[in-house]
């Protein structure tokens, strides 16, 4: 009977040790994202892309209104042909602006990608030196509720199809 209860001490002394060593922390990236001095010069460089595809956006816009104004206002005017050719030559402007603005918002969205991730992965360096320094196996972002630092593991992910028989 003492046995048992030793070995159950065991266990639990066991069980709490393990659990100890688990210490769970939280940072919230985008508060983090929002001190680093790096965070502005990426902002501004962005800022500027946008700008210079703005004023591209809008020239086209202008050429495309004159264009259609000329076009309506001329209509009674034209022959048939003309009409015809006018009309195509706006429309191709007119898909050549969404052309534009679609490739203009991929960029945006590259360049962004391009500014950020250099930051983000000095951020996730700076997360992990702490963590480890301050022994927290686990980190969670509360930004995103996305784990950001934890230790090596299994994945789990054969196991669970073997599980599922898939």
């Amino acid at each position: 009977m003492k046995r048992i209860i030793s070995i159950g001490a065991l266990l639990v002394a066991f069980a709490f040790s393990s659990v100890a060593q688990n210490k769970i922390g939280y940072i919230n990236s985008s508060d983090l994202l929002l001190v680093m001095p790096e965070r502005k010069s990426a902002e501004e460089s962005l800022q500027k892309e946008a700008k210079a595809l703005e004023e591209q956006l809008k020239a086209m816009s202008t050429e495309y209104q004159g264009k259609l104004q000329e076009y309506q206002t001329k209509l009674s005017e034209m022959s048939d042909l003309l009409k015809q050719t006018k009309a195509e030559e706006i429309n191709n402007l007119e898909q050549r602006i969404q052309s534009f603005q679609q490739s203009a918002q991929e960029e945006l969205q590259k360049k962004e990608s391009e500014l950020l991730e250099p930051i983000l992965e000095k951020a996730r360096a700076a997360v992990k030196v702490v963590a480890d320094k301050n022994g927290y196996s686990h980190v969670f972002d509360s930004a995103s509720g996305v784990v950001i630092h934890a230790p090596e593991g299994d994945d789990l992910l054969p196991l669970v199809k073997k599980h599922l028989a898939l």
